[in-house]
């Protein structure tokens, strides 16, 4: 063999040792993200969740916001991802406890039963106006004692929220809005920044409210994190009023 036929294999061998090299480390990084995402949701290969389904608020029992189906597709196509599996459930009739399961629940308590029960068990602090008769406060939250008000297509607040019982319990997700399109809003983000959420929270509960800017022009697209509101989610509410008012600009 002459040093030109060797220098051709051996050029042809370190090439293929560079692409198995590089297709080994894009797949590690490949896995290590996906393992990620698991334990983030909670969703590790061939296990079940739960995508509990609400109702239009004051329509038929199995009528589901447009807004609220999309929401639903944002997570199916999160929940492949993580090579899990989905069972869709009515909200009157998840009665069962959590954390066997990961859950995501979609709707405010006015059209999800499931989701009032989990904001009076697991978050006092957090009181959403249900009433039907309007006002500047219908829909409004207070969380602790602050108040945000609804201003439809201009400036409207969704809650989204994860929960754990323990560190081997599987998460609940919450997506609590004031309207159909902010629980779109609030899947389509936690979809978006997942990752950025477990750098900070790593696998423990928090509660965020995010604003969902002029959705009247931009749809469910535009989404502006107002607080981590942890901490006053999940402390009572004080007996006192609400001391100020949130408007949208």
């Amino acid at each position: 063999m002459n040093d030109d036929v060797r220098n051709i294999v051996l050029g042809v061998v370190a090439a293929g040792l560079s692409a198995a090299l590089g297709w080994l480390a894009r797949t590690y990084l490949w896995k290590r993200k996906l393992r990620r995402k698991q334990a983030f949701f909670g969703l590790p290969n061939n296990s079940e969740s739960l995508l509990v389904v609400n109702r239009e608020a004051g329509g038929q029992e199995l009528s589901v916001m447009r807004h609220d189906v999309f929401a639903l597709l944002e997570l199916s196509a999160l929940i492949k991802d993580c090579g899990a599996h989905a069972q869709v459930i009515a909200h009157d009739a998840a009665q069962q406890g959590f954390g066997e399961r990961t859950e995501f629940c979609v709707g405010g308590p006015s059209s999800n039963r499931r989701m009032a029960a989990h904001l009076h068990s697991l978050l006092p602090g957090i009181r959403v106006n249900v009433d039907p008769e309007p006002g500047p406060d219908r829909g409004a939250f207070q969380i602790g004692s602050e108040r945000y008000r609804l201003e439809p297509g201009k400036g409207e607040y969704v809650i989204l929220a994860r929960l754990t019982a323990g560190n081997t319990a599987r998460p609940v997700f919450l997506f609590c809005g004031q309207r159909a399109i902010t629980n779109q809003a609030a899947t389509r983000y936690v979809a978006r920044n997942h990752e950025r959420l477990a750098r900070k929270h790593g696998n423990n509960s928090f509660v965020i409210l995010l604003k969902v800017v002029n959705s009247q022009a931009y749809g469910p697209d535009v989404v502006e994190l107002v607080a981590d509101v942890t901490r006053a989610s999940q402390t009572p509410l004080p007996a006192v009023p609400a001391r100020s008012t949130h408007r949208a600009s």
